[in-house]
């Protein structure tokens, strides 16, 4: 990714539709594929995998309380995703995500940060939680934007460093949440939803908005579809690449929060290999690998297809092995895809 700022006006203007094909994508030859279809498209997987589950299960797939279960699993994922999805369309990758978050739920759990939360208010776990995941993603940022580090290097030398830390934090054992008021404000429902899966909606409407109708949206598209010409348009590279992976490591302190509150406890296991869950979400719900074109709805759409299927295994006593297995196609299948109507493009 090219890193220099350039000192030229930066360009104005609201985001382009998720469905059209921006500027960048039209630059590399990149098609647009239509953001309805590849929409649609993914509805239709998920309907038939939750018809292959009522088949298959009956009523004990299809009971509200076990779709509220995938929803509940899909909740923390799904933050996770969003903020990838933003370092992905600008071109980059997070393998951190996971780590991060297993290291905010260990810092916002340790005793000195619970007892502040009983003496204050519980909104110190909170914003303990935030901070770490926030400052993760600026030091990611720096690494990259300013230490000239391409992505995958610095996001893999977090994923092990914030590992280690939490181990070192928690010396490797569980931290159990003990502010009774944390866990009511978060353990419960509105409207009979439980409360991690609105904080997901929430988010996922706030990516939304922000990729798709404000000018960081825009100016992250533009920077993942030609590094280059967004420099040559103003755009501050190295500021922005710094504020995207920011947003990454936010979502990973919400996601962080959603996990303490839904177990309970603070430990280094916490998000292991998730970023891998969120990588999978983004790039199967539509968002281009090489940068240049993003979909939140497509994100949220994978996720829910991921947690749909995952629950569909266990309600039909399936191992876990045959899941990663199923998962792993999937996966394949949707690069393919991707490298299948770029080549149609660039042959047209």
């Amino acid at each position: 990714m090219t890193t220099t700022d350039a000192p030229q006006t930066p360009a104005e203007g609201p985001a382009p539709e998720r469905g059209h094909e921006d500027a960048g994508t039209r630059r590399r030859g990149l098609p647009s594929l239509g953001g309805l279809g590849r929409d649609l498209g993914l509805i239709l997987a998920l309907v038939a995998l939750v018809v292959l589950g009522g088949a298959t299960s009956g009523e004990r797939f299809l009971s509200v309380g076990n779709l509220m279960v995938i929803l509940q699993q899909a909740a923390i994922i799904g933050v996770l995703s969003i903020g990838v999805t933003f370092v992905i369309t600008s071109g980059g990758i997070d393998l951190s995500v996971g780590s991060v978050m297993g290291l905010a739920t260990v810092w916002a759990s340790t005793l000195a940060t619970q007892t502040m939360a009983q003496d204050i208010h519980w909104v110190v776990m909170i914003f303990a939680a935030l901070a770490v995941g926030t400052a993760a993603g600026v030091i990611n940022g720096l690494i990259v934007a300013y230490g000239n580090v391409v992505s995958f290097i610095a996001t893999l030398a977090m994923l092990v460093a914030a590992r280690g830390l939490a181990e070192i934090i928690s010396d490797r054992r569980t931290q159990i949440v003990r502010v009774d008021p944390f866990l009511d404000a978060f353990r419960g429902s509105v409207l009979g939803v439980p409360v991690i899966v609105w904080i997901f909606v929430l988010v996922a409407a706030a990516g939304w908005f922000l990729l798709n109708r404000t000018t960081f949206g825009r100016r992250t598209v533009a920077i993942g579809g030609n590094p280059e010409a967004a420099r040559l348009a103003g755009i501050k590279i190295r500021r922005h690449t710094v504020m995207v992976f920011a947003l990454s490591g936010l979502t990973a302190g919400i996601a962080g929060v959603m996990m303490l509150a839904r177990t309970t406890a603070g430990t280094s296991t916490n998000g292991y290999l998730y970023e891998l869950d969120a990588i999978a979400a983004v790039v199967v719900g539509g968002t281009l690998l090489i940068g240049g074109r993003g979909t939140i709805i497509g994100t949220v759409l994978g996720v829910l297809i991921f947690a749909t299927l995952s629950n569909l295994f266990i309600q039909n006593n399936l191992s876990i092995s045959a899941q990663s297995l199923a998962k792993g196609a999937i996966i394949v299948v949707a690069v393919l895809l991707q490298q299948r109507f770029a080549a149609r493009s660039r042959s047209s």
